[in-house]
């Protein structure tokens, strides 16, 4: 469910609450990870992908302009600790050069 880039990063966005789209894409772009910003088709994309899997709901405004926000359902909600596992683990055993070591081959 989680699998890709930003896939995770997408789903801890709304953990403090609903998101609006370019909010998300702006946090995203803000993260400094390192990474390029979010491209919008793949903010989209995934987005739509976490509504069909039930992680996300859109809800759509009837407002001009439009508003569109994503929010977690309660499955996605109870991500959080699946995430905080494994930031634990990542802060406790992944090595602190940055650079991770390559197998032979």
């Amino acid at each position: 469910m989680l699998d890709g880039p930003w896939a995770m990063l997408i789903v801890r966005e709304p953990l403090t609450g609903p998101k609006r789209f370019t909010e998300l894409r702006a946090r995203l772009h803000g993260l400094g990870l390192g990474l390029p910003g979010i491209n919008p088709k793949t903010l989209s994309s995934r987005l739509r992908r976490f509504v069909l899997l039930g992680l996300v709901t859109r809800r759509a405004y009837p407002e001009v302009p439009p508003r569109v926000e994503y929010e977690l359902t309660p499955a996605g909600t109870r991500l959080e600790v699946v995430l905080a596992a494994m930031g634990a683990w990542a802060e406790q055993d992944l090595p602190r050069t940055g650079a991770f070591p390559i197998e032979d081959r």
